[in-house]
């Protein structure tokens, strides 16, 4: 059973003896170096750069699906990679403006 799975993947249009399946793998390296700067402080965080990580990621996402045959390892990644820009963006964007207005609102509150 195991064998015959394997050889199935291995058949597959997507499979390991193709492009298809060995760029979406080497792409994984971006969404972990993603990952791994999550303990980056939010200042070094770039709008760019992570703007393009997430909108790429959801292109590409879409991507995998419609080509036929549909792409899960394609998709996966650009998922990720999405999930992981927008998460960076999310923390520039509480960094650089929610938080600076919270000292502002209570130094307001105290001065009342």
């Amino acid at each position: 059973m195991a064998s015959s799975k394997l050889q199935a993947l291995w058949n597959h249009p997507a499979g390991p003896k193709t492009i298809h399946f060995w760029a979406p793998t080497f792409k994984w390296g971006i969404s972990i170096a993603n990952i791994s700067d999550f303990s980056k402080p939010p200042e070094k965080i770039s709008y760019p750069m992570q703007a393009v990580v997430a909108c790429s990621g959801l292109i590409w996402a879409r991507y995998g699906m419609v080509i036929i045959p549909k792409n899960w390892n394609l998709f996966s990644v650009n998922l990720t990679m999405s999930v992981t820009g927008m998460y960076q963006l999310s923390r520039k964007i509480k960094h650089d403006y929610l938080e600076d207005a919270k000292p502002e609102a209570v130094a307001a509150e105290e001065s009342s």
